[in-house]
């Protein structure tokens, strides 16, 4: 969550890289296609994908909260 709040617009996997050397998660299996598969399922609410057509890739970004209560 901290890196796409750090940089919006990045791919899945920009953010294996950043999850497998810089949090050294190494061997736990992250691919960017794990990556693609649970960020729709458990952070829908927090953040969103597009699609990149220069590319061919979705990348992610945080949602805008609203916090006018």
């Amino acid at each position: 969550m901290r890196f796409v709040t750090a940089n919006p617009g990045c791919s899945a996997q920009s953010i294996v890289a950043n999850l497998s050397h810089d949090r050294t998660m190494r061997n736990h299996g992250l691919t960017p296609r794990k990556v693609g598969f649970f960020i729709p399922r458990h952070l829908a609410d927090r953040l969103t994908w597009w699609q990149d057509h220069r590319a061919g890739r979705r990348v992610y970004g945080c949602l805008e909260v609203d916090e006018t209560d």
